[in-house]
């Protein structure tokens, strides 16, 4: 399967009626229309909390920033339109999406989730959201019989990555929201991984979509934020009434990092794809390299899940060196490869999930899960793909 621009003109453009346009183009046009002041083609930063209101009552849509703000509602138009979602909601961060989604629920709701989703989610999960009367349950969202074994009668949602990160395993989405809207819970998927670009939840029944925007979606490490699109709007009503009552909201500054990085999404996206097949490929044939995963590989257990899901495979990748020791020694040796925490932007980020992103999870969780010391998880940058193959030949060379 060679990665393409996914079939995506399913969404209509209000500036050309029902002239149906392809997922760059709304990109980079759709809430990103040029300011009608002066014909800026970038959306303004807003940079102010308060707005003068005409008198008691009169104001020109807004108020006070922590309830919208024009900057915001760009990018809230844009990310929406990519998805497919009637409607999108920005936060400070990723774990501020996540933490407002669930706290839509109330006190006795019960949540299914992925066993082995990014460490930051179980911590919030676990250690706070459990002392607010809320219940959850963890499974291998891959196997549809436990999905549906693990529904309740008081079952609200169900939390899954597709891929799993770092194990890069795959859920057949559509399958398991027909079995969650059997049983009346809605699905929710941290789509950070693939981006709307490589995949689309709501085209396959996802009742919402999150992404860390900090990683795909912005693309130049510079930007931290989350967002929770929607597919009906009482979902948005909630999500909007929380961003005011909580705050955690994205500030106009990070809202304009999104919409500038968004905007070269697309051709981000195929490079990320193409070099990533190089490395996951490259990787597969070296004789340190114990095992690799990622679902481009032909011995992915789930290969034809992904070619019937994703348009492309992108750029993640996890394998074993073997060992701790193993592992650092490659790690000290990269140079091109930035040893770092998080993922998708543009430069090659290399990271450790037992010491990083998955040390809240805990020694015997990470074992559990199937989390060694000596896995390495990559994200391939768009350098020139000789450079990351030359520096990780180079590290590897060091065990």
């Amino acid at each position: 399967m060679i990665a393409k621009q996914p079939d995506s003109k399913k969404q209509s453009s209000k500036k050309q009626g029902s002239k149906k346009q392809g997922f760059a183009t709304r990109a980079i046009h759709a809430g990103q229309e040029p300011d009608p002041t002066t014909g800026a083609v970038n959306v303004p930063i807003y940079a102010s909390s308060t707005y003068v209101q005409e008198e008691i009552g009169k104001h020109k849509g807004y108020e006070y920033s922590r309830v919208s703000n024009p900057t915001r509602d760009h990018l809230e138009t844009n990310l929406a339109a990519l998805e497919g979602g009637v409607a999108a909601k920005v936060f400070a961060s990723g774990m501020a999406a996540i933490n407002a989604v669930v706290t839509m629920l109330k006190s006795g709701d019960h949540i299914v989730a992925g066993h082995n989703l990014y460490g930051g989610t179980p911590r919030l999960f676990n250690q706070v959201l459990v002392n607010f009367g809320l219940t959850f349950t963890y499974v291998d969202t891959s196997d549809l019989n436990a999905v549906e074994r693990a529904l309740q009668k008081n079952t609200r949602l169900v939390f899954l990555e597709t891929p799993t990160n770092p194990l890069m395993e795959l859920c057949d989405l559509r399958a398991v929201s027909e079995i969650c809207h059997r049983h009346g819970a809605e699905v929710v998927v941290d789509n950070t991984f693939m981006s709307p670009f490589f995949q689309r939840p709501i085209e396959l029944g996802a009742d919402m979509v999150i992404h860390s925007t900090t990683k795909f979606l912005n693309g130049h490490s510079d930007g931290l934020g989350g967002v929770v699109v929607c597919t009906k709007p009482e979902q948005a009503e909630k999500l909007a009434f929380l961003q005011k009552c909580a705050g955690a909201i994205m500030s106009p500054f990070e809202c304009w990092l999104i919409l500038r990085g968004v905007k070269t999404l697309a051709v981000r996206m195929l490079q990320h794809d193409c070099s990533g097949r190089k490395v996951a490929d490259y990787l597969a044939k070296h004789k340190k390299v114990q095992k690799v995963f990622y679902p481009g590989l032909p011995d992915h257990p789930q290969h034809e899940l992904a070619k019937r899901q994703m348009t492309g495979f992108g750029s993640m990748i996890a394998f074993e060196t073997g060992s701790l020791a193993n592992a650092n020694k490659m790690l000290r040796e990269v140079r091109v490869c930035s040893l770092a925490e998080s993922l998708g932007g543009v430069e090659t980020l290399i990271s450790h999930p037992a010491t990083m992103t998955h040390a809240a999870v805990g020694e015997a969780g990470r074992r559990k899960i199937g989390i060694t010391d000596g896995m390495v998880r990559i994200s391939v940058g768009i350098e020139d793909v000789d450079d990351i193959l030359a520096d990780l030949d180079q590290a590897l060379a060091a065990i």
